[in-house]
């Protein structure tokens, strides 16, 4: 935290305030917050003490601080949320973010991060499971027979593959669930890496290009509300800082994406390099190597990231208390033995793991019965 505190000057002081704290009760908050909202907690005060500020908009949150370094900096972590920072809620995500990063850091794969997907999959084999893929599951029937079925896809595909055999509430709710902002994402080869006006930008893992608090809110308006930004939140990653076998000589991988309407059919490429440009001038002549995939793409990529979304669904506040429906086990669809474990499942996009976890908790129980 010392690097940030410094870095952020007259506003040290009482970022500190807030977040070391935050930091310290990191750990007993993580048994509350990363469960369904309808429980009864185990650590009450830490709970409350994080609810309280939580609840607010981030918009609320971000203006304790004066300077503008310290505003857009915590509008960098809040804009997580691809949702309006003014809405009730909002600054739960920055909060949980900013506290993460000062308990622990943000963790990098050494190889990638498909090396967490092939560790999982070499202990299921381990365990006696298989994996099939390339197979498109229509519905229920097409399965095997099972004890326990463990749906990992948006609600609205939950609800075309269970078909007649979800109860019409679930049904009802499923169809309704709202998607909310796309992703738009740009890969790059960079020689020499991206030449960040601020020093500091050269060191970090993960960059916020948004600008002042009121530009991050203004442009996060204009996505939710359908409107494409001139210069929309783009996030860069830069892990090869981390972990240097990525990088081929003095050739380093990029990525970055921006935030784009729902469904946005158009190229934003441009957007993104002209937000990366404005920070970092000359970095187009450094790029050797391009890739771009926009939401469209990213929905045919996967079925789950519905209209380019990629974090499971709109974070409305409903939506984020309630996801996917009103419900003490959100993560039963009704049918015996079958579960939904998505991200429109408690607590949601960004914790990776945390929802299938919770979903396998629930479904314990039925298999002891």
């Amino acid at each position: 935290m010392e690097r940030t505190v410094r870095g952020l000057g007259a506003d040290g002081p009482a970022w500190q305030r807030l977040f070391a704290p935050l930091a310290d009760d990191f750990d007993a908050l993580t048994e509350d917050v990363l469960r369904p909202v309808p429980h009864l907690p185990a650590h009450p005060v830490a709970l409350a003490r994080f609810g309280l500020r939580a609840l607010q908009p981030a918009t609320a949150v971000a203006r304790r601080w004066r300077t503008e370094e310290a505003r857009a900096l915590f509008a960098g972590a809040a804009a997580h949320l691809m949702y309006p920072l003014t809405g009730p809620a909002s600054s739960a995500v920055g909060l949980m973010l900013v506290g993460a990063a000062h308990r622990f850091g943000w963790p990098v794969a050494r190889g990638g991060s498909r090396t967490i997907t092939d560790a999982l999959a070499a202990l299921l084999a381990q365990l006696g499971g298989t994996i099939e893929t390339g197979v498109r599951v229509g519905s229920l029937a097409e399965l095997a027979p099972a004890r326990i079925v463990m749906l990992d896809t948006a609600p609205g595909a939950a609800a075309r593959i269970c078909g007649d055999r979800l109860p019409g509430r679930v049904r009802r709710a499923y169809r309704g669930w709202r998607h909310g902002p796309a992703a738009f994402k740009v890969d790059l080869a960079v020689r020499d890496g991206i030449p960040w006006t601020h020093e500091g930008c050269r060191r970090a893992g993960t960059v916020h290009l948004g600008g002042t608090l009121e530009e991050v809110v203004r442009t996060e308006a204009q996505t939710a509300a359908g409107r494409m930004p001139e210069r929309p939140f783009v996030l860069v990653g830069q892990q090869y800082l981390a972990d240097p076998d990525r990088s081929r000589g003095d050739i380093h991988p990029i990525w970055a994406y921006a935030h784009v309407p729902h469904g946005h059919p158009g190229d934003a490429t441009e957007a993104v390099l002209c937000q990366i440009e404005r920070f970092a001038p000359g970095v187009r002549e450094r790029i050797v190597g391009l890739s771009a995939c926009s939401s469209t793409e990213l929905a045919r990529y996967n079925a789950n990231f519905v209209g380019g979304d990629i974090v499971g669904g709109a974070n409305t506040a409903r939506q984020v208390a309630l996801r996917p429906r009103m419900s003490f086990d959100p993560y039963s669809t009704g049918i015996p033995g079958v579960y939904l474990c998505s991200a429109a499942t408690p607590p949601g996009a960004g914790v990776h793991g945390m929802c299938g976890a919770n979903a396998a908790r629930s479904a314990l129980p039925y298999l002891d019965r």
